[in-house]
């Protein structure tokens, strides 16, 4: 069995299918690790969430921005936006299914015996991992839970810009939310800039990229969202795999145990 990584799919379902055709994924044998955005701003979101959802035990998920937005519109009231690419979901006969099936997705999954973890926006070094698991959970749980209209209703919203432990409520699940699928700049206290989507060379002053800030732990974080990068950080302990493929860049996929990376041009 071989595990790979993929990053962001957004939708690009025969993209997806030509790489996996690449590296000869097989199901039965092998194992996908999805880092987040899995649909929206592609032309097949359901054909791509589908597939996602049919691999079963050999898919571990992580949720993204994206794929918290369709949530947000199914159980929280939202519109969708002029770019979105969700209305062949929302009226598929097996929406209901589809969608519960997202709501029992991870927001970060940890693999002790790689040392490497799975977040859709990566992780700050503000938390331990350890800490970052329980937060997962904990908003995991809400999610899955009967606060989740209330979550997806007020999901949305730049504040608080830093992690207290103290925080309560919506005012919790939000900043956690932020953390494990918006964060690109961070500043040394771990107050989170929202706003810049550029390149991490463009840093808002008093922010870094998030991964500029070492981590004695020295896991191995692998994870999506921040397609400027076009998978480049400057150093291997973090591996972006958002290579823009809804952009016209590539799909990227990695194999976890060799660290090869395959592509296919978008």
């Amino acid at each position: 069995m071989t595990d790979y990584a993929i990053g962001d799919i957004q939708g690009c379902y025969d993209r997806l299918l030509e790489v996996l055709a690449i590296i000869g994924f097989s199901p039965s044998r092998d194992r996908l690790w999805v880092a987040g955005d899995i649909i929206n701003r592609g032309p097949s979101s359901l054909a791509t969430l589908r597939y996602i959802e049919r691999l079963q035990a050999s898919a571990e998920v992580v949720l993204g921005n994206h794929d918290l937005h369709l949530l947000a519109v199914a159980l929280g009231g939202h519109k969708t936006r002029g770019k979105d690419t969700l209305d062949d979901i929302l009226q598929a006969p097996d929406h209901d299914r589809l969608i519960e099936w997202l709501r029992q997705q991870q927001l970060c999954v940890y693999d002790p015996d790689r040392n490497f973890l799975m977040a859709h926006a990566g992780l700050p070094h503000i938390w331990s991992v350890e800490q970052a698991l329980g937060y997962a959970k904990e908003l995991a749980g809400v999610i899955r839970g009967p606060e989740a209209a209330e979550y997806f209703t007020h999901m949305y919203g730049n504040e608080p810009a830093r992690w207290r432990e103290n925080l309560t409520g919506m005012d919790r699940w939000r900043a956690a939310t932020n953390y494990f699928t918006r964060m690109r700049f961070i500043a040394a206290d771990g107050t989170l800039e929202l706003a810049t989507k550029e390149s991490a060379g463009e840093s808002p002053a008093g922010y870094s990229p998030w991964f500029n800030f070492p981590r004695p732990d020295k896991i191995r974080v692998i994870f999506g969202h921040w397609a400027a990068l076009e998978g480049n950080t400057p150093d291997d302990q973090f591996i972006g795999l958002d290579t823009g493929c809804v952009w016209g860049g590539a799909l990227t996929v990695m194999n976890l145990d060799t660290g090869e990376k395959t592509h296919c041009d978008c």
